[in-house]
């Protein structure tokens, strides 16, 4: 016997609604269903195995009381060990939420609240500033802290699209999930999809950071269709993804003309992309101009009348994307919640163009009408009505409520239909939204930092797959150190550059931001020389910025501060688990007031760690507005004209820790334009060939300076 899955049902579906489906849409005589079972919004129906993927197919995406559903087909036999690799994703899927779970368990636990705010994890005595409707129906609660006027907000990891928990102090076991729509130094904002009851009128409140399960189930949904499918295109693309097929390509005519102003290396990515038939790797290194090429691949593709789905793993990667197609007049829509969008972007996700419609408000005028009539339905009277009358009201009213669903699912149709780009999270494909909507392609943004199950969610939808970026820099961040060990943290476009090479992959060449010599470490580490600088930034230094004075300083590019054998010792930091480095911290921030003395502005400097309690030190001794002060991993993707990297690590044992990861190194080595200071204790980094040669880079260019020279 075969299982049919079936996802995204309506509330409260019942078995025989379940059995008339598959007689009616699946056309399966009713002696060949076997037991149904119905749990929540999912259930399965048993079914032969030879009418299974045929009933599947007609299933999903069809039309349940205005929702669409999803449908797929489980067999019985070899599928789990024919795709161990997808079987074992599930099994470390699940390592990792448990991982997730059990991390935040303990923090909640072990960290005092106030401590666990110092942190950046939550956010504790708040109170309602204000409240309101809005972002497609959702209600917004801005907290701020007690006081009058309400002071400034600690520093917090809580960022706009983070999942959160709104719980109430004092009341443990109540809480909400909610997403932080906006931030303010004052005050944050957060969506929430129902109006919370708070026990008092009152209440101080606090936020936590949560994790996100809906995302994981669609994932382990993704990954367990994938396994399972046979006889249709997601099989085809599963043979590829898996190496079991290399990739085919075959020529397209050239584009008629280009959008936008590339280099030879982009235009030969963007045309090895067109040509790809199932698979195509863009492998952007830093500064390469890699969404520029992205959206121009996108651009080309809708000119040859692809409908284009585009994923990545963050909203701020998405609405980079989302942006500049928007700016070059495509009909994109974004997908997901309004809150995880920026404030700018919000006009155009699907939530909020479905509420100006005008059939959506003829919806919410008959659903309103529709509550009037239970109402009345349920008042008593003194003159008692007529018989029946009460039922008719009740009927008339559940009529127009279903006539409401009706209006605003085809609304929602409709400006799908319209799009011919639709942008969205990896996790945050809907498939109440999309139902059975297929892509003649989809394309993964920042592929590299997605763990490989987020990317087969796309892969569900699509008949090719271009996934872009650069796996020479941070991988995907995975809790689970068992998941770790077992290569949870190698992304799809990692394993398959590996297992593919050239078959696969084209490589952009030629950066735009870096000054030559700051380029040409990583370039020889990672990428075998053959970045090239563009000529305008190849030889640009600070001291050609307006009102940056020229000295030794401002007009190298290069500067790396030695504290070896200054007694600049690491420690770990008080009741957490990170790493600072006091001595180190204090000359960071002498070395970036004096930056500031000689002209250079707040704004065109960023002081990163890959330590996050050497973060939060350098974020108290750096008082200065404009001044960005990151992790190496949350600066990946930026740029600035001034980079000051603390490396921290100090100690007699030569112990260098997750440094060790020489990717993160490269991410942090390529965010500087025009000016690079390193600071560290060489005595401890170059135990490891890496930072050896790095060291020996710094001296070859005159750019390695001790302590005692400062």
């Amino acid at each position: 016997m075969a299982f049919i899955h079936l996802d995204a049902l309506p509330p409260q579906t019942t078995k025989g609604t379940i059995l008339r489906l598959v007689i009616q849409v699946g056309q399966l005589d009713r002696q060949w269903i076997g037991a149904i079972e119905v749990r929540g919004r999912g259930a399965t129906v048993e079914v032969p195995d030879s009418r299974g993927h045929r009933v599947a197919r007609a299933l999903d995406g069809a039309n349940l009381a205005n929702r669409l559903i999803r449908a797929w087909c489980e067999t019985a036999g070899g599928s789990d060990q024919e795709h161990a690799h997808l079987v074992n994703l599930m099994r470390l899927l699940d390592l990792e939420g448990e991982a997730e779970a059990e991390q935040i368990r303990r923090q909640r636990e072990r960290l005092s609240p106030n401590d666990a705010e110092r942190f950046g994890m939550s956010l504790i005595n708040l109170t309602i500033r204000d409240q309101e409707s809005g972002l497609g129906g959702r209600f917004l609660l801005e907290l701020c802290k007690r006081g009058n006027p309400a002071p400034a907000l600690p520093w917090t990891q809580l960022g706009i699209g983070s999942p959160v928990i709104l719980s109430e102090r004092d009341q443990a076991e109540r809480t909400w999930r909610g997403v932080i729509s906006n931030r303010f130094a004052t005050a944050v904002q957060v969506a929430l999809n129902a109006v919370p009851e708070f026990a008092v009128d009152r209440p101080i409140l606090r936020l936590d950071l949560a994790n996100d399960e809906i995302g994981r189930q669609r994932q382990r949904v993704a990954l367990q269709r994938a396994c399972h499918a046979q006889d249709d295109r997601l099989a085809e693309l599963r043979q590829v993804l898996l190496g079991d097929q290399p990739p085919t390509h075959s020529p397209t005519p050239p584009p008629d003309g280009w959008t936008t102003t590339l280099n030879d290396a982009q235009r030969a990515a963007v045309q090895f992309a067109l040509d790809a038939e199932d698979l195509a790797i863009i492998h952007g290194p830093p500064g390469t101009g890699k969404t520029t090429t992205v959206v121009e691949l996108i651009r080309q593709a809708i000119a040859l009348g692809n409908r284009v789905l585009v994923c990545a793993p963050s909203n701020l990667a998405v609405d980079n994307v989302f942006e500049r197609l928007l700016a070059a007049g495509e009909q994109a829509v974004r997908l997901g919640h309004p809150a995880r969008v920026l404030p700018e972007l919000r006009e155009h996700t699907l939530d909020l163009l479905v509420d100006r419609h005008p059939d959506v408000r003829l919806a919410r005028k008959l659903v309103r009408e529709a509550f009037a009539l239970r109402e009345k339905a349920s008042k008593h009277t003194r003159a008692r009505p007529a018989a029946g009358a009460r039922r008719e009201m009740r009927e008339e009213a559940k009529q127009r409520i279903a006539d409401a669903r009706r209006l605003e699912a085809q609304t929602v149709q409709q400006i799908l239909d319209q799009s011919t780009v639709l942008c969205a999270t990896l996790t945050g494909l809907d498939t109440e939204v999309l139902g059975g909507r297929r892509f003649d392609l989809a394309v993964v943004d920042e592929a590299c930092q997605a763990t490989e199950p987020s990317c087969w969610i796309p892969v569900l939808r699509s008949d090719r797959v271009v996934l872009a970026g650069d796996h020479c820099q941070l991988p995907p961040t995975v809790v689970s150190r068992d998941a770790v060990r077992e290569g949870f943290n190698v992304s799809l476009l990692e394993r398959l550059a590996g297992r593919y090479g050239g078959q696969a992959a084209r490589r952009l060449t030629v950066q735009y931001r870096m000054h030559r010599s700051i380029m040409e470490f990583s370039s020889d580490e990672f990428y075998e020389g053959t970045l090239v600088a563009a000529p305008h930034v190849a030889e640009h230094r600070l001291c050609d910025l307006p009102e940056v004075e020229s000295n030794d300083f401002t007009s190298t590019p290069l500067h790396f501060i030695d504290t070896a054998g200054a007694s600049y010792d690491e420690e770990v930091e008080p009741d957490g688990e990170s790493r600072l480095n006091q001595q180190e911290a204090a000359l960071v921030a002498t070395k970036v007031n004096q930056m500031f003395e000689m002209g250079v502005r707040p704004d065109q400097v960023a002081v990163i760690s890959p330590y996050s309690a050497q973060v939060r030190l350098l974020r108290k001794l750096c008082h200065t507005d404009q001044l960005e002060i990151d992790t190496v991993d949350g600066f990946q993707g930026r740029e600035k004209e001034v980079v000051v990297i603390s490396l921290v690590r100090s100690n007699t044992a030569g112990d260098i820790g997750f440094l060790a990861d020489v990717r993160r190194m490269n991410v942090a080595l390529t965010r500087a334009r025009r000016k690079l200071l390193v600071i560290g204790d060489s005595a401890t980094i170059a135990n490891h060939p890496f930072y050896q040669r790095l060291l020996d880079y710094f001296e070859l260019l005159a750019a390695y300076h001790t302590v005692w020279e400062e």
